[in-house]
């Protein structure tokens, strides 16, 4: 997936400057790409050269006018083509886990303070993605949201990151409490 494709389907739901796309980014896209907002202003640039976005200028009163941006029929048919390729595997790139696969050789008190950091951003994230799915789903409840709701893919990307940031706290809970336990044992109990 190209950044391309998440900032087409972070504009499907309306039109956005630049600074309210970063904003979504931070907080809904960001479960499943991640962006600088450099990088989502040079990808509007992109995207509006190629056809794929257009944009246009509002004029405000003592403040820097902005450009609002929304798709084309033709970034509607750039999603429909990469929606039709085969998606990639999961790829996850985490330093912490790297510093966990080495934690017999590491200081795990050091450890424990960064998962313990972690699961509470994941906690925070959860939350936030809660939060979002009640907004999104209104008075109805999920099976039937689900089932009728308008703009379902949202809300199944918004599930996909509660489920994995409820996973992310929970193994850095159990993974942090693991590690104090081991370091707590005495040198005659450690193997």
């Amino acid at each position: 997936m190209a950044l391309r494709h998440a900032v087409l389907a972070a504009l499907l739901d309306g039109e956005y400057s630049g600074y309210q796309l970063t904003k979504i980014f931070d907080v809904g896209v960001s479960n499943f790409w991640y962006a600088a907002p450099q990088q989502l202003y040079a990808e509007l640039t992109r995207l509006e050269a190629d056809g794929l976005v257009t944009g246009r200028e509002v004029v405000q009163r003592g403040r820097p006018n902005k450009r609002l941006f929304s798709v084309t029929p033709a970034g509607l048919d750039e999603l429909a083509a990469f929606a039709a390729a085969p998606a990639k595997p999961l790829l996850l790139r985490d330093d912490l886990a790297v510093k966990v696969h080495a934690a017999d050789r590491l200081d795990p008190a050091t450890l424990i303070a960064q998962l313990l950091d972690r699961a509470g951003e994941a906690a925070a994230k959860l939350a936030f993605f809660e939060k979002t799915l009640l907004r999104l789903r209104g008075d109805r409840d999920e099976e039937s949201f689900l089932r009728e709701g308008e703009r379902v893919g949202p809300y199944l990307s918004c599930l996909a990151g509660c489920r994995l940031e409820r996973e992310m706290r929970d193994w850095c809970l159990s993974t942090a409490r693991t590690l104090g336990e081991r370091a707590a044992r005495t040198p005659e109990e450690n193997p």
